[in-house]
C-alpha cells in the first residue's frame, strides 16, 4: 500500500477508535499547512512544510503525525514528525506506518513505540498537568475566523496561546516580539477575542472558582493614529457598539471621555493632552479609574511606552492594576533596554528570517549606491549662497541636510534611483528631514515620467490631515496615486502598505532597531510580488554586520557586478544620529552651496554586488562563488553527469529545487550569471564554469548546434518548425522555456491551442517526447 491508502485503511481508523474526531471538541487537520515556503522569484517559492496530521483538542493543538507507506521502517518519519512539533510547539510527535507507533514527548525527551494513540482527554492531561479553571475559560472559546475564510498562522497561534497562558498564570506584564509584516494586530485581536468572550477581567481573575461577572475592558494604545485606525478595523467583529475610538476632538465636544464601549482605541498624545487645571497638567486619561481597563495593548511599546523618562510611562503606571501587554518588532539592545525590563522577556518570538523562510515575508534586494559625491570639501569656485563655510572641513553623509545642502547633489540621486526603479512601484524615499523630504518630492516630480500631478507626495509631520489621506491612498492597492511618497520618520514604522516595491535611503539609519522597521516596510506579502528592492546611498548596508540582524536577504541587483561592496565602503560603525522631524532652526542656519558650472556634469556613481549567507550576513562575491563551488559535488560528480542532469526537464526541476534549498535559486544563479558576464548564456554554463572551468556558450551557439541534430533525426516537418520556434524562446528567453511546465503555453502561443497543436504534431505522448528529447542535443560535447 502507498502512504495515502495506509493513511486511509489503517491510519485514520486507528485514531477515530481513540476517540479523535469523535470526542467533543477534538479535531483532525489532515494535511496541515505549517509555512507556505520561501519565495523564490519568477513567482515560485520554496518547499512548503505540511504535516500529515494535527491533532486538536479543545481549539489547541495537541500532537503531530508522520505518516509512511505500509512497506517503509515506521520511524521513517521521525526526523520530520519533530521538526514540526518543534515548530508548532506542541509537546507530542507521532510516526508510524500503519503498522506501529513510535511516540516522543518533545518536553521530556523520552520516545518509544506505544500500542495505540491518546485520547484527546489523555493527551490533554498528558499537556496540562495542572488544572487552571481560566486556561480552561480560554480554550473553551474558538479563534475567530470570520466563518471559516481565514486561520491562523502557526506562529500566530503560538503567540496567541503564550499570551493567554501567562494570564491564566497570573502574570500582569506581557511581551511579544513580532517581526514586521507578522500580524501582531491580528494576534492582539485574538488574545481580546477569546477573553472577551471568557468574560475574563481583572476583578474575577484573582477568584478562579466564581463564575465571571462581567466581560473585560480593554484599551489599544499607540502613537501614531493610523496605527490606531487599522488596529480598529481589525478589531471590527467584536459587536457592534462596543469599539470606541478616543479622540480629543469628540472629548471637548461631550466635556468628557467615553466609557460606554469593551475595545478602546486611542494614542498616547490624545490622553496627554487634557487641558491644565490651576497651571497644572490635567491628562485625559486621569478621567478614567485606575483600574477601569483590564487590558492594554501597547502597540510598537518600544517607542517609549515603557521608557522611564517617557511621559507616556505615566498612563502605563496610572493603569498599574491592568495586565499590560507589549507588542514590538526589535530585539532586546541598549537604546531599548527598558522595554524589556518593565515587560520581561518576550512570551514568544517570530524574527525576520523566520517570517522570510517560511514564506510569509517578503525578501528582499540590496542596491548599494556609491557616489563621487557622498562627502564634499569647500572648493573656491563653487557658490556660497548662505551660511559660512568651514575651509578644510569634510562634510559628510551625516552633514548633508543637515547643516549643508547642495541641490545638484540631491538631483543627481534622484535622477540615479529613478532610472533604476519601475516607475509605476509603489516606492518609499527616507530623507533626512521634513524639508529635505520636500526637496526630494519636488526633485520626483520635475524628472518622473508621470503626468500626474499627484505622482509624489511629501508625508510629514507637517503634513497633516492632507498627508494622512495622501498615505491612505498610498495603501490602497486598487489606487495607482500617489505612486511615491517622501518622508523623514513617519513611515519608518507600522504603516501597513503592501504592495510597496522599492525602499530608497538618502538618510543615514540611526540603528539596527530602525533599520529593521524601515526593512519592514517591504516586507508584507503581495500578489505577484516577489521580492523588494532597498536602494542605499548612505552605507546603511553595514548594519547588516550587527550581531541582532537576521534579515537573510536576497542577492542584491547591480549595474556593475564586477565591482565589491567591501572595496567601495568601509565596515566602520556608522556614528549614531539624532534625528529630530522638525528643525526649522537649523536650516535657518544652514549651510547652502551650490558647485560650479559644469561640476554636476561630472558627478558620477557605482554600484556594487553583495551576497548573501545563509546566516543573513554579506558576503563577497568570490566567497559566495566558493560557497557554490563546496556545494555541487553533492548533486553530480562531473560535466557528464551534470549533463545528464540538466538534459531532462525533470531532473533539472529536482537539481534547481535542491540547490535553492540550499540558498542559491535560480535569481542568484542569475546574479552570478553576471558576475561570469555570461548573461547570454544558460545556466548550466553557470554551474559548469563554477564546478568544472569550463568555458562558456550562449545559448544561440547551443541552439545553431542543436537545429542541424533535430534536421538529421526529426523527419515530421511540423515537429521541426515547433521545435525550432522553441529554441527561438530558448534563445531569447533563457532556460526556463524548457521546463516541463511551459510546454502548454508555448503550444498555445504557437498553434493558439492545444487541438491545433495535436492536429500538426501527434498526440499528446508524441509531442511531450519530442519536447524532451532533442533537449539533450543543446548540452552534448561537440565532437
Amino acid at each position: 500500500m502507498n502512504e495515502a491508502e495506509t493513511r486511509a485503511e489503517y491510519i485514520d481508523p486507528a485514531l477515530v477508535t481513540a476517540g479523535w474526531g469523535r470526542v467533543e471538541g477534538s479535531r483532525i487537520l489532515r494535511e496541515f499547512s505549517i509555512t507556505q515556503g520561501r519565495l523564490q522569484g519568477a513567482g515560485k517559492r520554496g518547499r512548503v512544510e505540511i504535516a500529515d496530521y494535527v491533532l486538536v483538542y479543545r481549539n489547541i493543538q495537541l500532537a503531530v503525525i508522520e505518516a509512511k507507506a505500509w512497506s517503509k521502517p515506521y520511524t521513517e518519519g521521525l526526523a520530520q514528525a519533530k521538526g514540526y512539533a518543534q515548530r508548532l510547539a506542541v509537546r507530542f510527535a507521532y510516526a508510524t506506518n500503519g503498522q506501529k507507533i513510535y511516540q516522543v514527548d518533545m518536553e521530556t525527551g523520552c520516545e518509544g513505540d506505544i500500542s495505540h494513540y491518546p485520547s484527546p482527554q489523555e493527551l490533554w492531561d498528558a499537556t496540562s498537568a495542572q488544572a487552571n479553571v481560566w486556561c480552561d475559560r480560554f480554550t473553551a472559546i474558538p479563534f475567530e475566523d470570520k466563518g471559516g475564510s481565514w486561520q491562523l498562522r502557526y506562529y500566530q497561534n503560538i503567540a496567541v496561546r503564550r499570551v493567554l497562558e501567562a494570564i491564566s498564570h497570573g502574570r500582569n506584564r506581557i511581551l511579544l516580539a513580532l517581526a514586521t509584516g507578522t500580524g501582531k494586530t491580528a494576534i492582539a485581536f485574538q488574545v481580546a477575542w477569546k477573553l472577551f468572550h471568557s468574560r475574563w477581567n481583572l476583578k474575577d481573575w484573582k477568584h478562579e472558582g466564581a463564575e465571571p461577572t462581567r466581560r473585560p475592558r480593554i484599551l489599544f494604545l499607540t502613537d501614531r493614529n493610523i496605527l490606531a485606525d487599522q488596529a480598529f478595523n481589525t478589531f471590527s467583529a467584536f459587536p457592534e457598539g462596543g469599539l470606541i475610538r478616543i479622540n480629543p476632538e469628540e472629548i471637548r465636544k461631550k466635556g468628557c471621555v467615553p466609557k460606554n464601549g469593551s475595545i478602546f482605541f486611542t494614542i498616547f498624545q490624545t490622553f496627554m493632552s487634557g487641558p491644565s487645571e490651576e497651571n497644572k497638567p490635567s491628562p485625559y486619561f486621569g478621567a478614567y479609574a485606575s483600574d477601569f481597563f483590564d487590558l492594554i495593548i501597547i502597540d510598537e511599546c518600544h517607542r517609549g511606552g515603557a521608557n522611564d523618562e517617557s511621559s507616556w510611562r505615566d498612563i502605563l503606571n496610572y493603569f498599574t492594576p491592568a495586565v499590560q501587554l507589549g507588542l514590538t518588532a526589535t530585539p532586546k539592545r541598549t537604546i531599548n533596554a527598558d522595554t524589556y525590563a518593565y515587560f520581561g522577556d518576550p512570551v514568544y518570538v517570530y524574527s525576520l528570517k523566520d517570517g522570510i523562510r517560511d514564506g510569509f515575508l517578503t525578501p528582499f534586494k540590496v542596491v548599494q549606491i556609491a557616489t563621487t559625491i557622498d562627502d564634499y570639501v569647500y572648493m573656491p569656485d563653487d557658490d556660497v549662497i548662505s551660511g559660512e563655510v568651514e575651509q578644510g572641513k569634510r562634510y559628510e553623509e551625516k552633514d548633508f541636510n543637515r547643516t549643508i545642502k547642495i541641490k545638484e547633489r540631491e538631483e543627481y540621486r534622484v535622477k540615479k534611483f529613478m532610472e533604476l526603479i519601475n516607475q509605476q512601484e509603489k516606492t518609499l524615499v527616507f530623507c533626512a528631514n521634513q524639508e529635505h523630504a520636500l526637496m526630494i518630492r519636488d526633485l520626483i516630480n520635475q524628472c518622473s515620467r508621470s503626468n500626474d500631478p499627484n505622482y509624489c507626495h511629501r508625508v510629514t509631520a507637517d503634513d497633516g490631515a492632507i498627508g494622512e489621506q495622501w498615505l491612505r491612498d498610498f495603501q490602497d492597492n486598487e489606487k495607482t496615486i500617489p505612486t511615491l511618497l517622501t518622508t523623514s520618520q513617519k513611515l519608518s514604522t507600522g504603516v501597513d502598505a503592501r504592495n510597496i516595491r522599492n525602499i530608497v535611503l538618502l538618510r543615514p539609519i540611526n540603528s539596527i532597531i530602525e533599520f529593521k522597521q524601515i526593512i519592514g516596510r517591504g516586507t508584507r506579502l503581495y500578489e505577484g510580488k516577489d521580492y523588494f528592492t532597498v536602494y542605499d546611498f548612505v552605507k546603511a548596508h553595514t548594519l547588516f554586520n550587527d550581531s541582532e540582524w537576521d534579515g537573510e536577504p536576497l542577492e542584491p541587483k547591480s549595474m556593475d557586478s564586477k565591482l565589491r561592496f567591501e572595496t567601495l565602503y568601509s565596515s566602520a560603525e556608522q556614528q549614531p544620529l539624532t534625528v529630530q522631524e522638525k528643525s526649522p532652526a537649523l536650516y535657518q542656519s544652514v549651510l547652502e552651496i551650490k558647485l560650479a558650472d559644469g561640476k554636476q556634469r561630472t558627478i558620477q556613481s557605482m554600484m556594487a554586488t553583495s551576497f548573501w549567507g545563509a546566516d543573513g550576513k554579506p558576503i563577497s562575491a568570490a566567497q559566495f562563488l566558493e560557497n557554490l563551488f563546496g556545494i555541487l559535488p553533492k548533486f553530480f560528480k562531473d560535466e557528464d553527469q551534470l549533463r545528464e542532469v540538466w538534459s531532462d526537464p525533470s531532473t533539472r526541476k529536482s537539481l534547481l529545487e535542491n540547490l535553492a534549498d540550499k540558498g542559491f535559486n535560480m535569481e542568484s544563479l542569475k546574479e552570478i550569471q553576471k558576475l561570469i558576464k555570461a548573461e547570454e548564456s544558460d545556466i548550466y554554463d553557470v554551474l559548469a564554469y563554477v564546478a568544472f572551468a569550463s568555458s562558456t556558450q550562449t545559448r544561440i551557439t547551443r541552439a545553431d548546434y542543436a537545429r542541424i541534430k533535430i534536421q538529421r533525426e526529426i523527419n515530421n516537418s511540423n515537429q521541426q518548425i515547433f521545435i525550432n520556434f522553441v529554441l527561438d524562446q530558448y534563445m531569447n528567453q533563457g532556460v526556463d522555456e524548457l521546463a516541463e511546465s511551459k510546454l502548454p503555453s508555448l503550444l498555445n502561443l504557437k498553434y493558439g491551442g492545444i487541438n491545433d497543436a495535436i492536429t500538426k504534431l501527434g498526440d499528446v505522448a508524441q509531442i511531450r517526447q519530442v519536447f524532451i528529447s532533442f533537449q539533450h542535443h543543446l548540452y552534448e560535447p561537440r565532437v
